[in-house]
């Protein structure tokens, strides 16, 4: 399993290394979309909302936005970049956790009163979308 996790962080290190100037191509030796990035990312959305959270830091609703969009990304590397023992085994096990928190801190929006100013980035048909898009935060975490 690490070494597919490798696999994909070296795919994902060629596209961004791919759209830098030569010299930042040199320096950039890991990804920033890396697997583990992308988990950790989903991870700091769901304990931004959990009750406690400290909102001292600036956190606007367009934040919020990018963060379902990297939830679409983790999504993407668990069904097409990583092997299916991936999404069953720990790594499945890990996003299943962290989506069962986030729909702890979230209740449906069948209205989609956050669309306005929550939007994807990928144009894709409203059923196409995670369930992520589809709720809401039960207490905003945004200023």
């Amino acid at each position: 399993m690490l070494d597919e996790i490798a696999r994909c962080d070296a795919d994902r290190l060629e596209v961004e290394r791919s759209r830098l100037s030569p010299r930042g191509r040199e320096s950039l030796t890991e990804p920033v979309y890396s697997v583990a990035h992308r988990f950790a990312s989903w991870e700091r959305v769901v304990r931004r909302m959990e009750p406690g959270w400290s909102s001292e830091d600036f956190y606007p609703v367009s934040a919020y936005s990018n963060d379902l969009d990297s939830r679409d990304s983790l999504e993407d590397v668990m069904r097409s970049a990583l092997p299916a023992e991936a999404r069953e085994g720990a790594l499945g096990q890990l996003l299943a956790r962290l989506d069962s928190r986030f729909r702890a801190e979230t209740v449906p929006d069948p209205e989609l009163s956050l669309r306005p100013w929550v939007r994807p980035t990928k144009e894709k048909p409203e059923a196409d979308l995670g369930e992520w898009w589809k709720r809401k935060p039960v207490r905003e975490p945004w200023d």
